[in-house]
Order: C-alpha cells, then sequence, then structure tokens
C-alpha cells in the first residue's frame, strides 16, 4: 500500500469514526475499534481520543477508560474526553483526580468539571475550581460563569462575586450568563435581582432569555406578569418553541387557571405542540395540580408517540401528587421497561411516592436501585429525597446514617433531616442539628423553621419556640407564615397555656384556618377545656363544614364529662349535615405483603387469632398494672357492663395491627404500624405495655407524628 493510499484510507476511516459518535452507533464503531487494533494502522492519540468519545457517549464509561489507558500519547483533548465520561456518569470526584493529572488543562477541563459540579449541585468544590481558574489567570468564558453560577446554590456571597466578576470581566454581554443569573435569581427568591438582569439585557435578548423570565414569573405565582411577556414575544414576532409554550403553561399552572390551560391547550393542538414531549410534561404538571384528577394526565400522555425521560419523570410526579403512589411506583418500572434509565429527578419522584407507601420494602429497592446506577452517593437531591423516605418509614437510624456519610450537606437536607427528629420525637436532636446548621452558615428557610417550631412544640420547649420564632425574622429575615403561627398555637397549646394560644390567633395577621382552630381544639381537649374547645369547634366547621374532626373531638370531650345529651345532638347534627366520621385505619407490612385493618375489622383471615391474643394479653398486662381507659370506648353508661367496654377497644385499628405483627413475626423483630388518624389515648397506653412484655420495638406512625414504644416508654414521653 502506497503513501497516498494509506493516506486516503485513514481519512475515510477518521470520517465514519466520525459519524459513529455523531449518530451514537456502537456496533459499527467497536467494528472500526477492532479493525483499528488488529491491522496495521498506526498507533494514533488522534483516533484513540475519537474511541474515547464514542464509549462516552454512547454511555460505556469502562470502555472508554480502556481506550483511554491505550492511548499512546496521552493530550490534553485525551484527558477532556475521559473527564466527559466520568462527569455523565454522575462521577466528579473520580473524575477530579484524572484532572489533577492532567499537565496543562485548557479551559475545556475547567468547564467540564466545573459542569458536572454544577449539575450535581456541590457548591463548594466547583467554587474552590472556579477560584483556582481565576488566580492563575487563566482565561474563562460564558460558559464557565454560567456554570459557576448555576452551581452556587443558596450561598449567596459566591454569587455577589459572580455576578460582580461578569460585569469586570465583561461577560455581562452574554446572553447565556445573564439567562442563568435570572435562573439562579428566581431559584432563591429573588425575583426583583432577575427582572433588573433581564431589564438590563436590552439588545442581547434571545428566545432563551423570554422564556427563562416566564418560568421566573410562573414559579412565583406571577402569573399574569409572565403572560404579558408571552404576548409581547408574538407582538415582536419572536420564534415560539416548545421551551416558549412550556413556559407559559408554568405560568397557567402557578396561578392555578385550570380554564386558561385548556384553553392554551387547544391552541396548542391546533399549532401542533400537543405531541411535542416537553409540552406534554408541562400539560400533566398543569392537570396534575389543577384538575385534582389524573384522567387528563394520562390523556396528555397517550398522544405523545414517543415520550422522553422527562416525560415519564413528570408522570410518575402526577401520580404521586394525586395520592397514588402504587400507580407512580408501577410508571417508574414501565418507564425502565420501554428502555429508559431513570435519571435523578426519577428517583426523587419515585422516592417521594415510596415514602407514602405503607411498605418500607418497597423504599429499600428503590434505595438499591439508586446505589446501583451510581446515583445515591453524587445527587443530593436523590439522597435528601432517600433521608425523608426513611424518616417517614420509621427507620431514623438508616436516615441518619445516610445524613452522616453524605459528602456534602445542603438546606434542604438539613430540613429533611431535623423533620425527621422532630416527627419522632427527639427534640433535642432536632435543634442540635439546628444550631449544627447555623454553625456551618446554611441559611435556614421557611421549612427549616418548621421543622424546629414543631420539635419544640413536640417536646414542651415553649421559650425555646419563643425564641426561635423571634429568630426568623430578627435574624433571617423570614416572615412567619401560616404554617409557623399553627405551630406556635400548637406549641402553646400542648405546653397547656391556652390563653395565650387563643390570643395569639386573634392577633396573628392571617386567617388561622382549620390548623390553627384544630392544633387548639386539640390542646383543648388534652386540657380539658370544654368552652374553649367549643368555640374553636365552631370555628373549624365554619371553615370545612364536610370535616368530621371537629365534631368528633367535642363528642369525645363530652363522653367523658357525660353530658350525653349534647353527644346525641352533635351526632343528629353530623347525620343532618350528612358528615360521616372517618374510619380508622391501620396498615402493617409483613413478609413484604401490606396487611390492612378497619376498625371492628371481621374479613382478616386472621382476624380470630388477633381477637384471642387480645383477650389473653389483657389479662397478662392487667397483672402488670394496665387499667383500660374506657372514656375512649364512648359508651354510654346506662348500665353496659365493663367487660364490654374494655371489649369494644381491642376493636381499634391500630391494635388489631399491633396483634397480627407480634403473632406474624420473629421474636425481637420491629415492628412498624401507619394509621390514618390520631392514635388513642388508651392504645397508646396499651401499646406502651405490650412493648415492656414483648420486648419488642414497636412503632406507630399516626397523622401527627411518631410513636416508638420500646420497655414500657414512649419515644413522645406521654406528651402528645
Amino acid at each position: 500500500m502506497n503513501q497516498q493510499t494509506l493516506v486516503e484510507c485513514l481519512q475515510h476511516f477518521r470520517h465514519i469514526l466520525k459519524t459513529c459518535i455523531a449518530q451514537r452507533d456502537l456496533l459499527t464503531g467497536k467494528s472500526l475499534h477492532t479493525l483499528y487494533v488488529k491491522s496495521l494502522i498506526p498507533s494514533s492519540t488522534y483516533l484513540s481520543n475519537h474511541f474515547i468519545l464514542l464509549y462516552s457517549k454512547c454511555g460505556l464509561l469502562s470502555t472508554a477508560c480502556r481506550a483511554f489507558e491505550a492511548t499512546p500519547a496521552p493530550n490534553v483533548f485525551s484527558f477532556n474526553a475521559i473527564l466527559n465520561a466520568y462527569t455523565k456518569e454522575s462521577q466528579p470526584h473520580v473524575a477530579h483526580k484524572l484532572f489533577d493529572k492532567i499537565p496543562q488543562p485548557d479551559i475545556v477541563s475547567y468547564n467540564t468539571l466545573l459542569s458536572a459540579y454544577a449539575d450535581l449541585g456541590h457548591t463548594l468544590p466547583a467554587f474552590r475550581l472556579f477560584l483556582d481558574l481565576r488566580d492563575m489567570g487563566r482565561g474563562m468564558d460564558g460558559f464557565t460563569l454560567s456554570a459557576a453560577i448555576t452551581a452556587a446554590n443558596d450561598n449567596v456571597d459566591f454569587i455577589t462575586q459572580l455576578h460582580s466578576l461578569s460585569i469586570s470581566a465583561g461577560f455581562i454581554s452574554y446572553a447565556s450568563v445573564n439567562n442563568t443569573l435570572i435562573t439562579y435569581y428566581s431559584k432563591n427568591g429573588l425575583l426583583d435581582y432577575a427582572q433588573r438582569v433581564f431589564a438590563s439585557m436590552d439588545k442581547i435578548k434571545d428566545e432563551v432569555s423570554w422564556n427563562t423570565m416566564i418560568v421566573a414569573y410562573g414559579q412565583h405565582r406571577e402569573g399574569t406578569k409572565a403572560l404579558a411577556l408571552y404576548k409581547e414575544m408574538e407582538h415582536r414576532d419572536l420564534n415560539l418553541d416548545m421551551f416558549t409554550m412550556a413556559s407559559v403553561l408554568t405560568a397557567f399552572t402557578s396561578m392555578e387557571d385550570l380554564r386558561g390551560g385548556l384553553q392554551f391547550h387547544a391552541r396548542l393542538i391546533k399549532m401542533g405542540f400537543h405531541e411535542n414531549p416537553h409540552v406534554g410534561s408541562g400539560l400533566i404538571d398543569l392537570y396534575s395540580k389543577c384538575s385534582g384528577g389524573i384522567s387528563d394526565c394520562k390523556k396528555v400522555f397517550r398522544e405523545i408517540p414517543y415520550p422522553d425521560l422527562v416525560l415519564w419523570n413528570t408522570m410518575i410526579s402526577g401520580y404521586s401528587q394525586s395520592e397514588l403512589c402504587e400507580e407512580a411506583v408501577a410508571c417508574f418500572r414501565q418507564m425502565q421497561f420501554a428502555g429508559h434509565r431513570p435519571d435523578d429527578c426519577s428517583f426523587v419522584c419515585v422516592i417521594g411516592a415510596s415514602s407514602n407507601l405503607s411498605s418500607p420494602s418497597q423504599g429499600k429497592q428503590i434505595h438499591s436501585l439508586t446505589v446501583k446506577s451510581s446515583i445515591t452517593s453524587n445527587r443530593i437531591s436523590v439522597s435528601n429525597a432517600l433521608i425523608a423516605m426513611y424518616s417517614k418509614s420509621g427507620n431514623l437510624h438508616d436516615a441518619r446514617l445516610l445524613f452522616d456519610t453524605m459528602p456534602e450537606h445542603n438546606a434542604v437536607t438539613l430540613n429533611s433531616m431535623i423533620a425527621g427528629y422532630a416527627q419522632h420525637g427527639h427534640g433535642v436532636e432536632s435543634l442540635l442539628l439546628f444550631e449544627w446548621m447555623l454553625e456551618r452558615n446554611l441559611t435556614p428557610t421557611n421549612i427549616t423553621f418548621i421543622s424546629v417550631l414543631s420539635a419544640c412544640a413536640h417536646t414542651g420547649k415553649v421559650e425555646e419556640g419563643k425564641k426561635y420564632f423571634g429568630l426568623m425574622t430578627d435574624k433571617f429575615g423570614i416572615k412567619p407564615e401560616v404554617e409557623h403561627y399553627s405551630c406556635m398555637i400548637d406549641l402553646l397549646g400542648r405546653a397547656g397555656k391556652l390563653e395565650e394560644a387563643e390570643r395569639l390567633i386573634e392577633t396573628m395577621p392571617y386567617n388561622p384556618g382549620t390548623i390553627g382552630w384544630g392544633s387548639l381544639l386539640g390542646a383543648c381537649r388534652t386540657h380539658g377545656n370544654i368552652e374553649l374547645a367549643t368555640k374553636a369547634a365552631n370555628q373549624c366547621v365554619q371553615l370545612d363544614p364536610s370535616n368530621a374532626a371537629p365534631y368528633v373531638m367535642l363528642v369525645h370531650m363530652k363522653a367523658c364529662l357525660g353530658r350525653w345529651e349534647e353527644v346525641a345532638a352533635i351526632r343528629k347534627q353530623m347525620r343532618d349535615k350528612g358528615v360521616r366520621k372517618q374510619v380508622g385505619c391501620s396498615w402493617i407490612e409483613v413478609a413484604k405483603r401490606v396487611h390492612v385493618f378497619v376498625a371492628e375489622d371481621s374479613s382478616h383471615p386472621m382476624i380470630n387469632e388477633v381477637y384471642k391474643f387480645w383477650e389473653e394479653m389483657s389479662k397478662k398486662m392487667k397483672q402488670e398494672g394496665y387499667s383500660p381507659d374506657l372514656r375512649w370506648a364512648l359508651i354510654r353508661d346506662d348500665g353496659t357492663r365493663q367487660e364490654e367496654k374494655e371489649r369494644s377497644l381491642w376493636h381499634h385499628s391500630e391494635k388489631l395491627a399491633v396483634a397480627f405483627g407480634l403473632l406474624s413475626t420473629k421474636d425481637g423483630e420491629p415492628i412498624l404500624i401507619i394509621k390514618n388518624l390520631r392514635i388513642c389515648g388508651d392504645c397508646h397506653n396499651a401499646i406502651k405495655f405490650l412493648s415492656g412484655m414483648t420486648g419488642r420495638v414497636i412503632t406507630v406512625r399516626d397523622c401527627h407524628r411518631f410513636h416508638c414504644f420500646k420497655g414500657g416508654a414512649c419515644s413522645c414521653g406521654d406528651y402528645w
């Protein structure tokens, strides 16, 4: 073969290889690689680099690594190609070790690694990398600044420096940098700053700028302004693409304007956008949040011939928001079967759905899948969702273990862990973690303070709660919302400071709603204040006439006082208004199967064994000092025998579920019960005795909090 022929063959070989990379043609690419290794084609760094790119783009990290190791003389392009391969697989820390070996990294090397940290939300390593680049006087471009801004998260000092640098370096004239700034300011609640950046762009605004600002308005529930921008885009005859349409749908969703969204949907059909996956995601989000049903979401999904990963994620989220958690998990499985590889958003959505299932094993299976996908250790959002999931599943130990092994934390991480401790009654640990958060200069959010105030309420820390409530505004400039006031009402009410709680309700700048008045009503029941309870219950009924909870609480209080005529009157009032008491229901998972028990249950195959168990255990518990609290039987004292009243208490759903768990599991195995209502006082007392007598750890998650019974005591300290 002469020299000219060899050159022509090499040129043809390179052309085919580049085509394989562009089209992700792995089969042909592998054939070329085999030919390259076995033929007389001279070893070439250039060709090796392209094989690294091929395998990287096809998601074959290990094969890309072997191609890199076989490169005869790796250059900066070789390193950048393998860096890109590692970052595509969400492994920036491994990529950073390779980055340190590059003799002279270029701007692409820095941008690749910086972008990887930005995508994962790893602020500190991204900031250090950016500072190294700046301090060495290396040139940087608009992409560098955009990636650094994306990585900033809630680090205001970082973003301030970046904004100043973008101005001084002349990058403020780059549309991409400004667009990223708009996104950052919007995400962090600084809409005014986002508006200023958008207004200052003048002639450099592109379609992305308009779309980004429309989304920003939608995120801040400024839907009218978002639609005004859209109309201005039409007036200026700007290109209206799928991103524009999806942005407008965000505006309708933010306004909860279903009618406007329906009209816009009709327009999308006429314009041919209804089969676009990106626009479809916006439509599913609109219907799942505004229509209150999932049927419209399914119709949208079926109309899209080639759903992408984002659309699948939105559908999973739609099921979860509609509280169809089993359907959400099933949709996740269907997505995998369709050939899509779950990303961090997929896992966050399905983990959130798993958190609300009565099956802890389902959540553990999803966690195992994230580990196999190499996502858990690198995606802070996924780890945050797992912490919340384990906390809701009563597994605080694994939640904390995951927290301690995370390489980096953000405000959401701390919020999830603080809330987990608060829900489990570990107020001291919750507040210590909050102080730890402040020491590390992680700025608390309004959600953080809800968890902190809830921890104070559940542990009777009145003075600490007042201090943190004042700290919100005085130090962090966070305006208390209805939820914060409700926590304070709950805090004061639980502590018996009912008059102070009532004054707070009367002076707070918001309507307390059913949550505020309901908290006060619950406190009145605990402390036996029937007059104030009646007032609170009437307020709840006016705000939500169909809610049975205030009626039921009043019935219980009046029954305990022997006011049976008033009890009868309230029950008649409920019947006349068509208000029905919610049936108590409890769930327990045994051998990966969920068993459901309802009050007065007779349908379960083992129900006879369950009642026999309670009959035997009741005798043993009485010998240990247990005395049934007959007030919870709600049976009028008109000659009914005490034995019959006691027997009626056995029919509560949580008792049935606990008995079944003890009968169906091995000695020493912990038990988790989930209940849809608040646990009753007699059940709480009985399960305490039972945990001591059986040596079991029994956890009950009711609609308010966790009760972990161990050795004859409860984690709530009987303060609930």
